[in-house]
């Protein structure tokens, strides 16, 4: 079994298992679910934003602890106060050390926010709007373009938006009209090996009308100013902040080295 073959079996497990406590019905009288999204397509097109969506992790199965002593709220209010377009915060605990508890916390930001996990369920997108996310992440590698649809249909009819993800070229098969953004992701699911060439490959690939964000990988400006280039509008950042002992300071310092190379060029 791949890592990601052993993540959707858990999560699973873990679904079920949640909807034996908590009924679609309890998540609907949650305070979030009467409250309207925050779009992320409409941040990432503003130009006073940086196009970063800065991610909140703990931890991951190819590094193991990343950072179990920042906080949500520190660490989220940087992201927006240096002007991130969206925030995404990592929801599955076993694998990633987080939980929906995190976006909740995070709500107070006025930012979009994106719910990080492996969605495998309808469930699962009535839990993230019931907890504060404005967007729901859709990997193609654990989805049929058939469960593509009908979440996204889903998403929408609840307000949230779609970011889907591929990392592969037969997965640009499961890039529908409906979807919001179009996500690539340079790691490879099944070993978790890193190219930012994956992006670079596939972006010609993405129809125009729907932006792309480039996932993982993006460590300097640098890279953001080549994936720009090649056409990407936004970028998905989590590992590069985290790592550091201050993740605010490190975003910050990030941001202002990546506004003084655009303007350069």
């Amino acid at each position: 079994m791949t890592i990601l073959d052993t993540i959707v079996a858990q999560k699973k497990i873990e679904v079920t298992a949640k909807q034996s406590i908590k009924s679609i019905a309890q998540l609907e009288q949650s305070i979030f679910f009467k409250l309207p999204c925050l779009s992320l397509k409409s941040s990432l097109l503003d130009s006073n934003k940086t196009g970063i969506i800065a991610e909140f992790k703990r931890k991951s199965p190819s590094k193991g602890i990343i950072n179990d002593t920042a906080t949500i709220k520190e660490v989220t209010k940087a992201y927006t106060q240096f002007g991130a377009a969206g925030i995404s915060v990592l929801t599955d605990e076993p694998f990633f050390g987080g939980r929906l508890a995190d976006l909740e916390e995070a709500t107070f930001n006025k930012i979009p926010l994106l719910r990080k996990d492996f969605m495998i369920s309808e469930y699962q997108i009535i839990e993230a709007k019931a907890s504060g996310a404005s967007i729901i992440l859709l990997i193609a590698a654990c989805l049929s373009p058939q469960q593509v649809k009908a979440m996204t249909k889903l998403a929408h009819d609840l307000g949230l938006e779609v970011l889907l993800e591929i990392h592969n070229q037969e997965e640009l098969s499961h890039i529908n009209e409906a979807v919001d953004l179009v996500g690539v992701n340079n790691r490879n699911l099944k070993n978790f090996e890193v190219s930012i060439n994956i992006s670079l490959d596939l972006i010609q690939q993405i129809p125009s009308s729907i932006p792309a964000i480039a996932e993982s990988g993006i460590d300097n400006p640098n890279t953001i100013v080549t994936l720009q280039k090649a056409g990407f509008t936004g970028f998905l950042i989590g590992e590069r902040f985290m790592k550091e002992s201050n993740p605010s300071i490190a975003f910050a310092n990030f941001v202002n080295e990546l506004k003084f190379k655009q303007n350069a060029g």
